[in-house]
């Protein structure tokens, strides 16, 4: 794909296929079961938004969650389809779920080998603020990084 053209939109159950295969290329080996994938397409506290192309198909997905009780939203999973990547899908996916979680604070975990979305979540403002020894499959450790959000009230 050499200019892609796409939209951030609401994403549902009838998104499970397309999102069971962006796990499976993005994520090879922590790639989120068939039930955590129903789950976060249909609870309705989750915040779930997919890029889509100009023919309808799925480029990328984000999903959220708020923790209000700690003044924080989690980015639970965020994944471009590697046709699409490198053209501003990932940055406009996690603009958009940061507006959708209206938190003050956002989080994320990264896998500490994954620069290229390190340097993506660095350039809109993420920092470390916690290291997860062993957290991902294999015994690799997890970056927690955190964005604060300026709330316009």
């Amino acid at each position: 794909m050499d200019n892609v053209t796409f939209r951030v939109i609401s994403a549902g159950l009838g998104d499970l296929n397309d999102l069971q295969r962006l796990e499976r290329e993005c994520f090879p080996l922590d790639a989120w079961p068939l039930l955590d994938l129903m789950a976060v397409l249909s609870l309705p506290w989750v915040v779930r938004l997919k890029a889509v192309g100009e023919a309808g198909q799925m480029l990328g997905f984000v999903a959220g969650e708020r923790k209000p009780l700690e003044g924080v939203g989690w980015i639970t999973t965020i994944g471009v389809f590697g046709a699409a990547r490198r053209m501003g899908v990932g940055t406009a996916l996690l603009l958009a779920c940061e507006a959708a979680l209206k938190m003050p604070r956002v989080r994320l975990s990264v896998r500490a080998s994954n620069h290229a979305a390190l340097k993506l979540y660095e350039r809109q403002g993420y920092r470390q603020v916690a290291l997860w020894h062993e957290y991902y499959y294999g015994g690799e450790d997890g970056v927690v990084l955190e964005k604060m959000i300026c709330q316009n009230d």
